[in-house]
């Protein structure tokens, strides 16, 4: 039985513990489990615009109770099974989908879990006149009713991204841009994003940012100075052993 400051010392260190673990900082697996977790297939979709002169980007703050909490971050989240069943308005460019996987109807299902997060997150939606038929999905269906498709075509790649082994939650993450001009809708969404607004991209590196999101708008910015050209490799952002590890190929 634990008597009183024993239990006081376990509150205190439990509160320590969720105080580390307030600004993004995904939770540590347990110790028990000896392999580790498999990542999710996740996707992001970074939305630009050019306001006077500057480049901007569409970013919001995850609440508390997400898995990356308080920190702002791209529209996106996790792979569905029904990302795979949309009739596209148009399908990525086929470097590209080679790029992301072997796979072509993994490559898509990537390319359309970022478009339905960020029409959950945002309001926007990155599509064209079409019909994506029957997915028995509740965004999907909502899309279905505006006579719109996504217009995968318009989806520029940026890098793929892997959370650490050491992690309780892992993602095995894709990150799309595209350009707010070639999208329809109003900023909105569903309310999982606060503060959710267009902010300029140097600005934005200020925020509370886990480090994958800091390394991808850096990337952004790299694109931007060499005017959005078709870059010959791409990222991969990772940790080995413990510590990040980047390539570029």
């Amino acid at each position: 039985m634990l008597d009183k400051e024993s239990g006081n010392n376990l509150e205190n260190k439990a509160q320590a513990d969720r105080h580390k673990q307030t600004v993004g900082d995904l939770p540590k697996k347990s110790p028990e489990i000896k392999y580790p977790v498999k990542p999710k297939d996740s996707a992001s979709l970074i939305v630009l615009r050019n306001r006077e002169s500057e480049l901007q980007v569409l970013m919001g703050r995850r609440g508390r109770k997400a898995v990356f909490s308080n920190v702002y971050v791209f529209p996106g989240g996790k792979l569905e099974s029904s990302d795979k069943l949309p009739n596209p308005a148009s399908n990525l460019r086929q470097s590209l989908s080679e790029r992301i996987s072997t796979d072509t109807e993994k490559s898509s299902s990537f390319a359309m879990a970022a478009v339905r997060e960020t029409f959950e997150e945002t309001g926007l939606f990155l599509g064209a006149p079409g019909d994506v038929g029957e997915t028995h999905n509740e965004s999907w269906d909502q899309v279905r009713t505006l006579g719109l498709a996504p217009d995968l075509a318009k989806l520029e790649y940026v890098g793929h991204a892997i959370t650490p082994a050491s992690k309780a939650f892992r993602f095995n993450a894709r990150f799309f841009y595209a350009w707010e001009s070639d999208m329809y809708g109003q900023l909105g969404g569903s309310g999982e994003l606060a503060d959710l607004a267009f902010l300029d991209i140097e600005k934005a590196l200020e925020l509370p940012l886990v480090d994958v999101t800091q390394f991808m708008l850096r990337e952004i910015i790299r694109r931007k100075e060499s005017d959005f050209s078709i870059p010959k490799t791409y990222p991969f952002f990772g940790y080995r052993k413990g510590r990040r590890y980047q390539r570029y190929r």
